[in-house]
């Protein structure tokens, strides 16, 4: 399934990316499996000592599962170690109004629907680790902006939506510049300079970053 884009917003430009060389293509997609490959090879034993952990810290499924959005408004399926508790979804609308964040995200410093394992999951980014999966697969990208929920898309504008031209990705500039700590706009700022900055060696530079991003520990809740 994809999200309906309107006409209107395509003709203003949201997905008007330049066409990168072949090549860019070729050694990202190549980047992208032999980064991935690795990675949950070397990460094997960290999968299921973290599995071991969601299991016992609180009833549900180790994972959480639900639909992104990635290239061209295609839906997917995202999946993370479950940080949360299983009616968390459910208990969202209770409490929007205690949102720290403007424009269509949602995001609390102290959400009490993240379990004891979920906090520090979520602090060193280790819930995403099952992302690789999707990168391996092609759903995903090492490099490219975070995807969006359905219901944060509907309220996109076309400067927003350009985000969805290019394929999403685990990490980018925004999750080694300040993460949560930065503001939807500046989000949106910076998926669009990575788009108009896309190139092999940009992608390299941020993956290498990333893990001292992470270690910080800068905005991640």
């Amino acid at each position: 399934m994809s999200i309906a884009i309107d006409s209107k917003v395509v003709r203003e430009g949201a997905f008007a990316v330049k066409p990168k060389h072949v090549s860019y293509a070729f050694l990202k997609r190549a980047f992208d499996i032999a980064v991935s490959g690795a990675l949950l090879l070397l990460l094997l034993p960290v999968f299921l000592v973290l599995a071991a952990l969601v299991r016992m810290s609180s009833p549900g499924p180790v994972f959480y599962s639900a639909d992104r959005v990635g290239l061209g408004g295609k839906r997917f399926k995202f999946i993370k170690f479950r940080s949360m508790y299983v009616d968390a979804d459910r208990r969202r609308s209770e409490l929007e109004a205690k949102n720290e964040k403007e424009g269509p995200i949602f995001k609390m410093k102290d959400d009490p629907r993240v379990t004891p394992i979920g906090r520090v999951l979520r602090r060193y980014s280790l819930d995403e680790l099952p992302q690789i999966f999707s990168v391996l697969t092609g759903e995903m990208s090492m490099v490219g902006p975070r995807p969006p929920l359905p219901c944060e898309v509907e309220q996109y504008d076309a400067f927003a939506m350009r985000r969805l031209s290019v394929k999403p990705g685990i990490t980018c500039y925004w999750q080694v510049m300040g993460r949560s700590d930065l503001t939807f706009e500046e989000w949106m700022e910076l998926d669009n300079r990575y788009i108009d900055e896309m190139s092999f060696w940009n992608d390299c530079r941020l993956v290498l970053k990333t893990p001292l991003a992470v270690l910080r520990c800068d905005g991640a809740y």
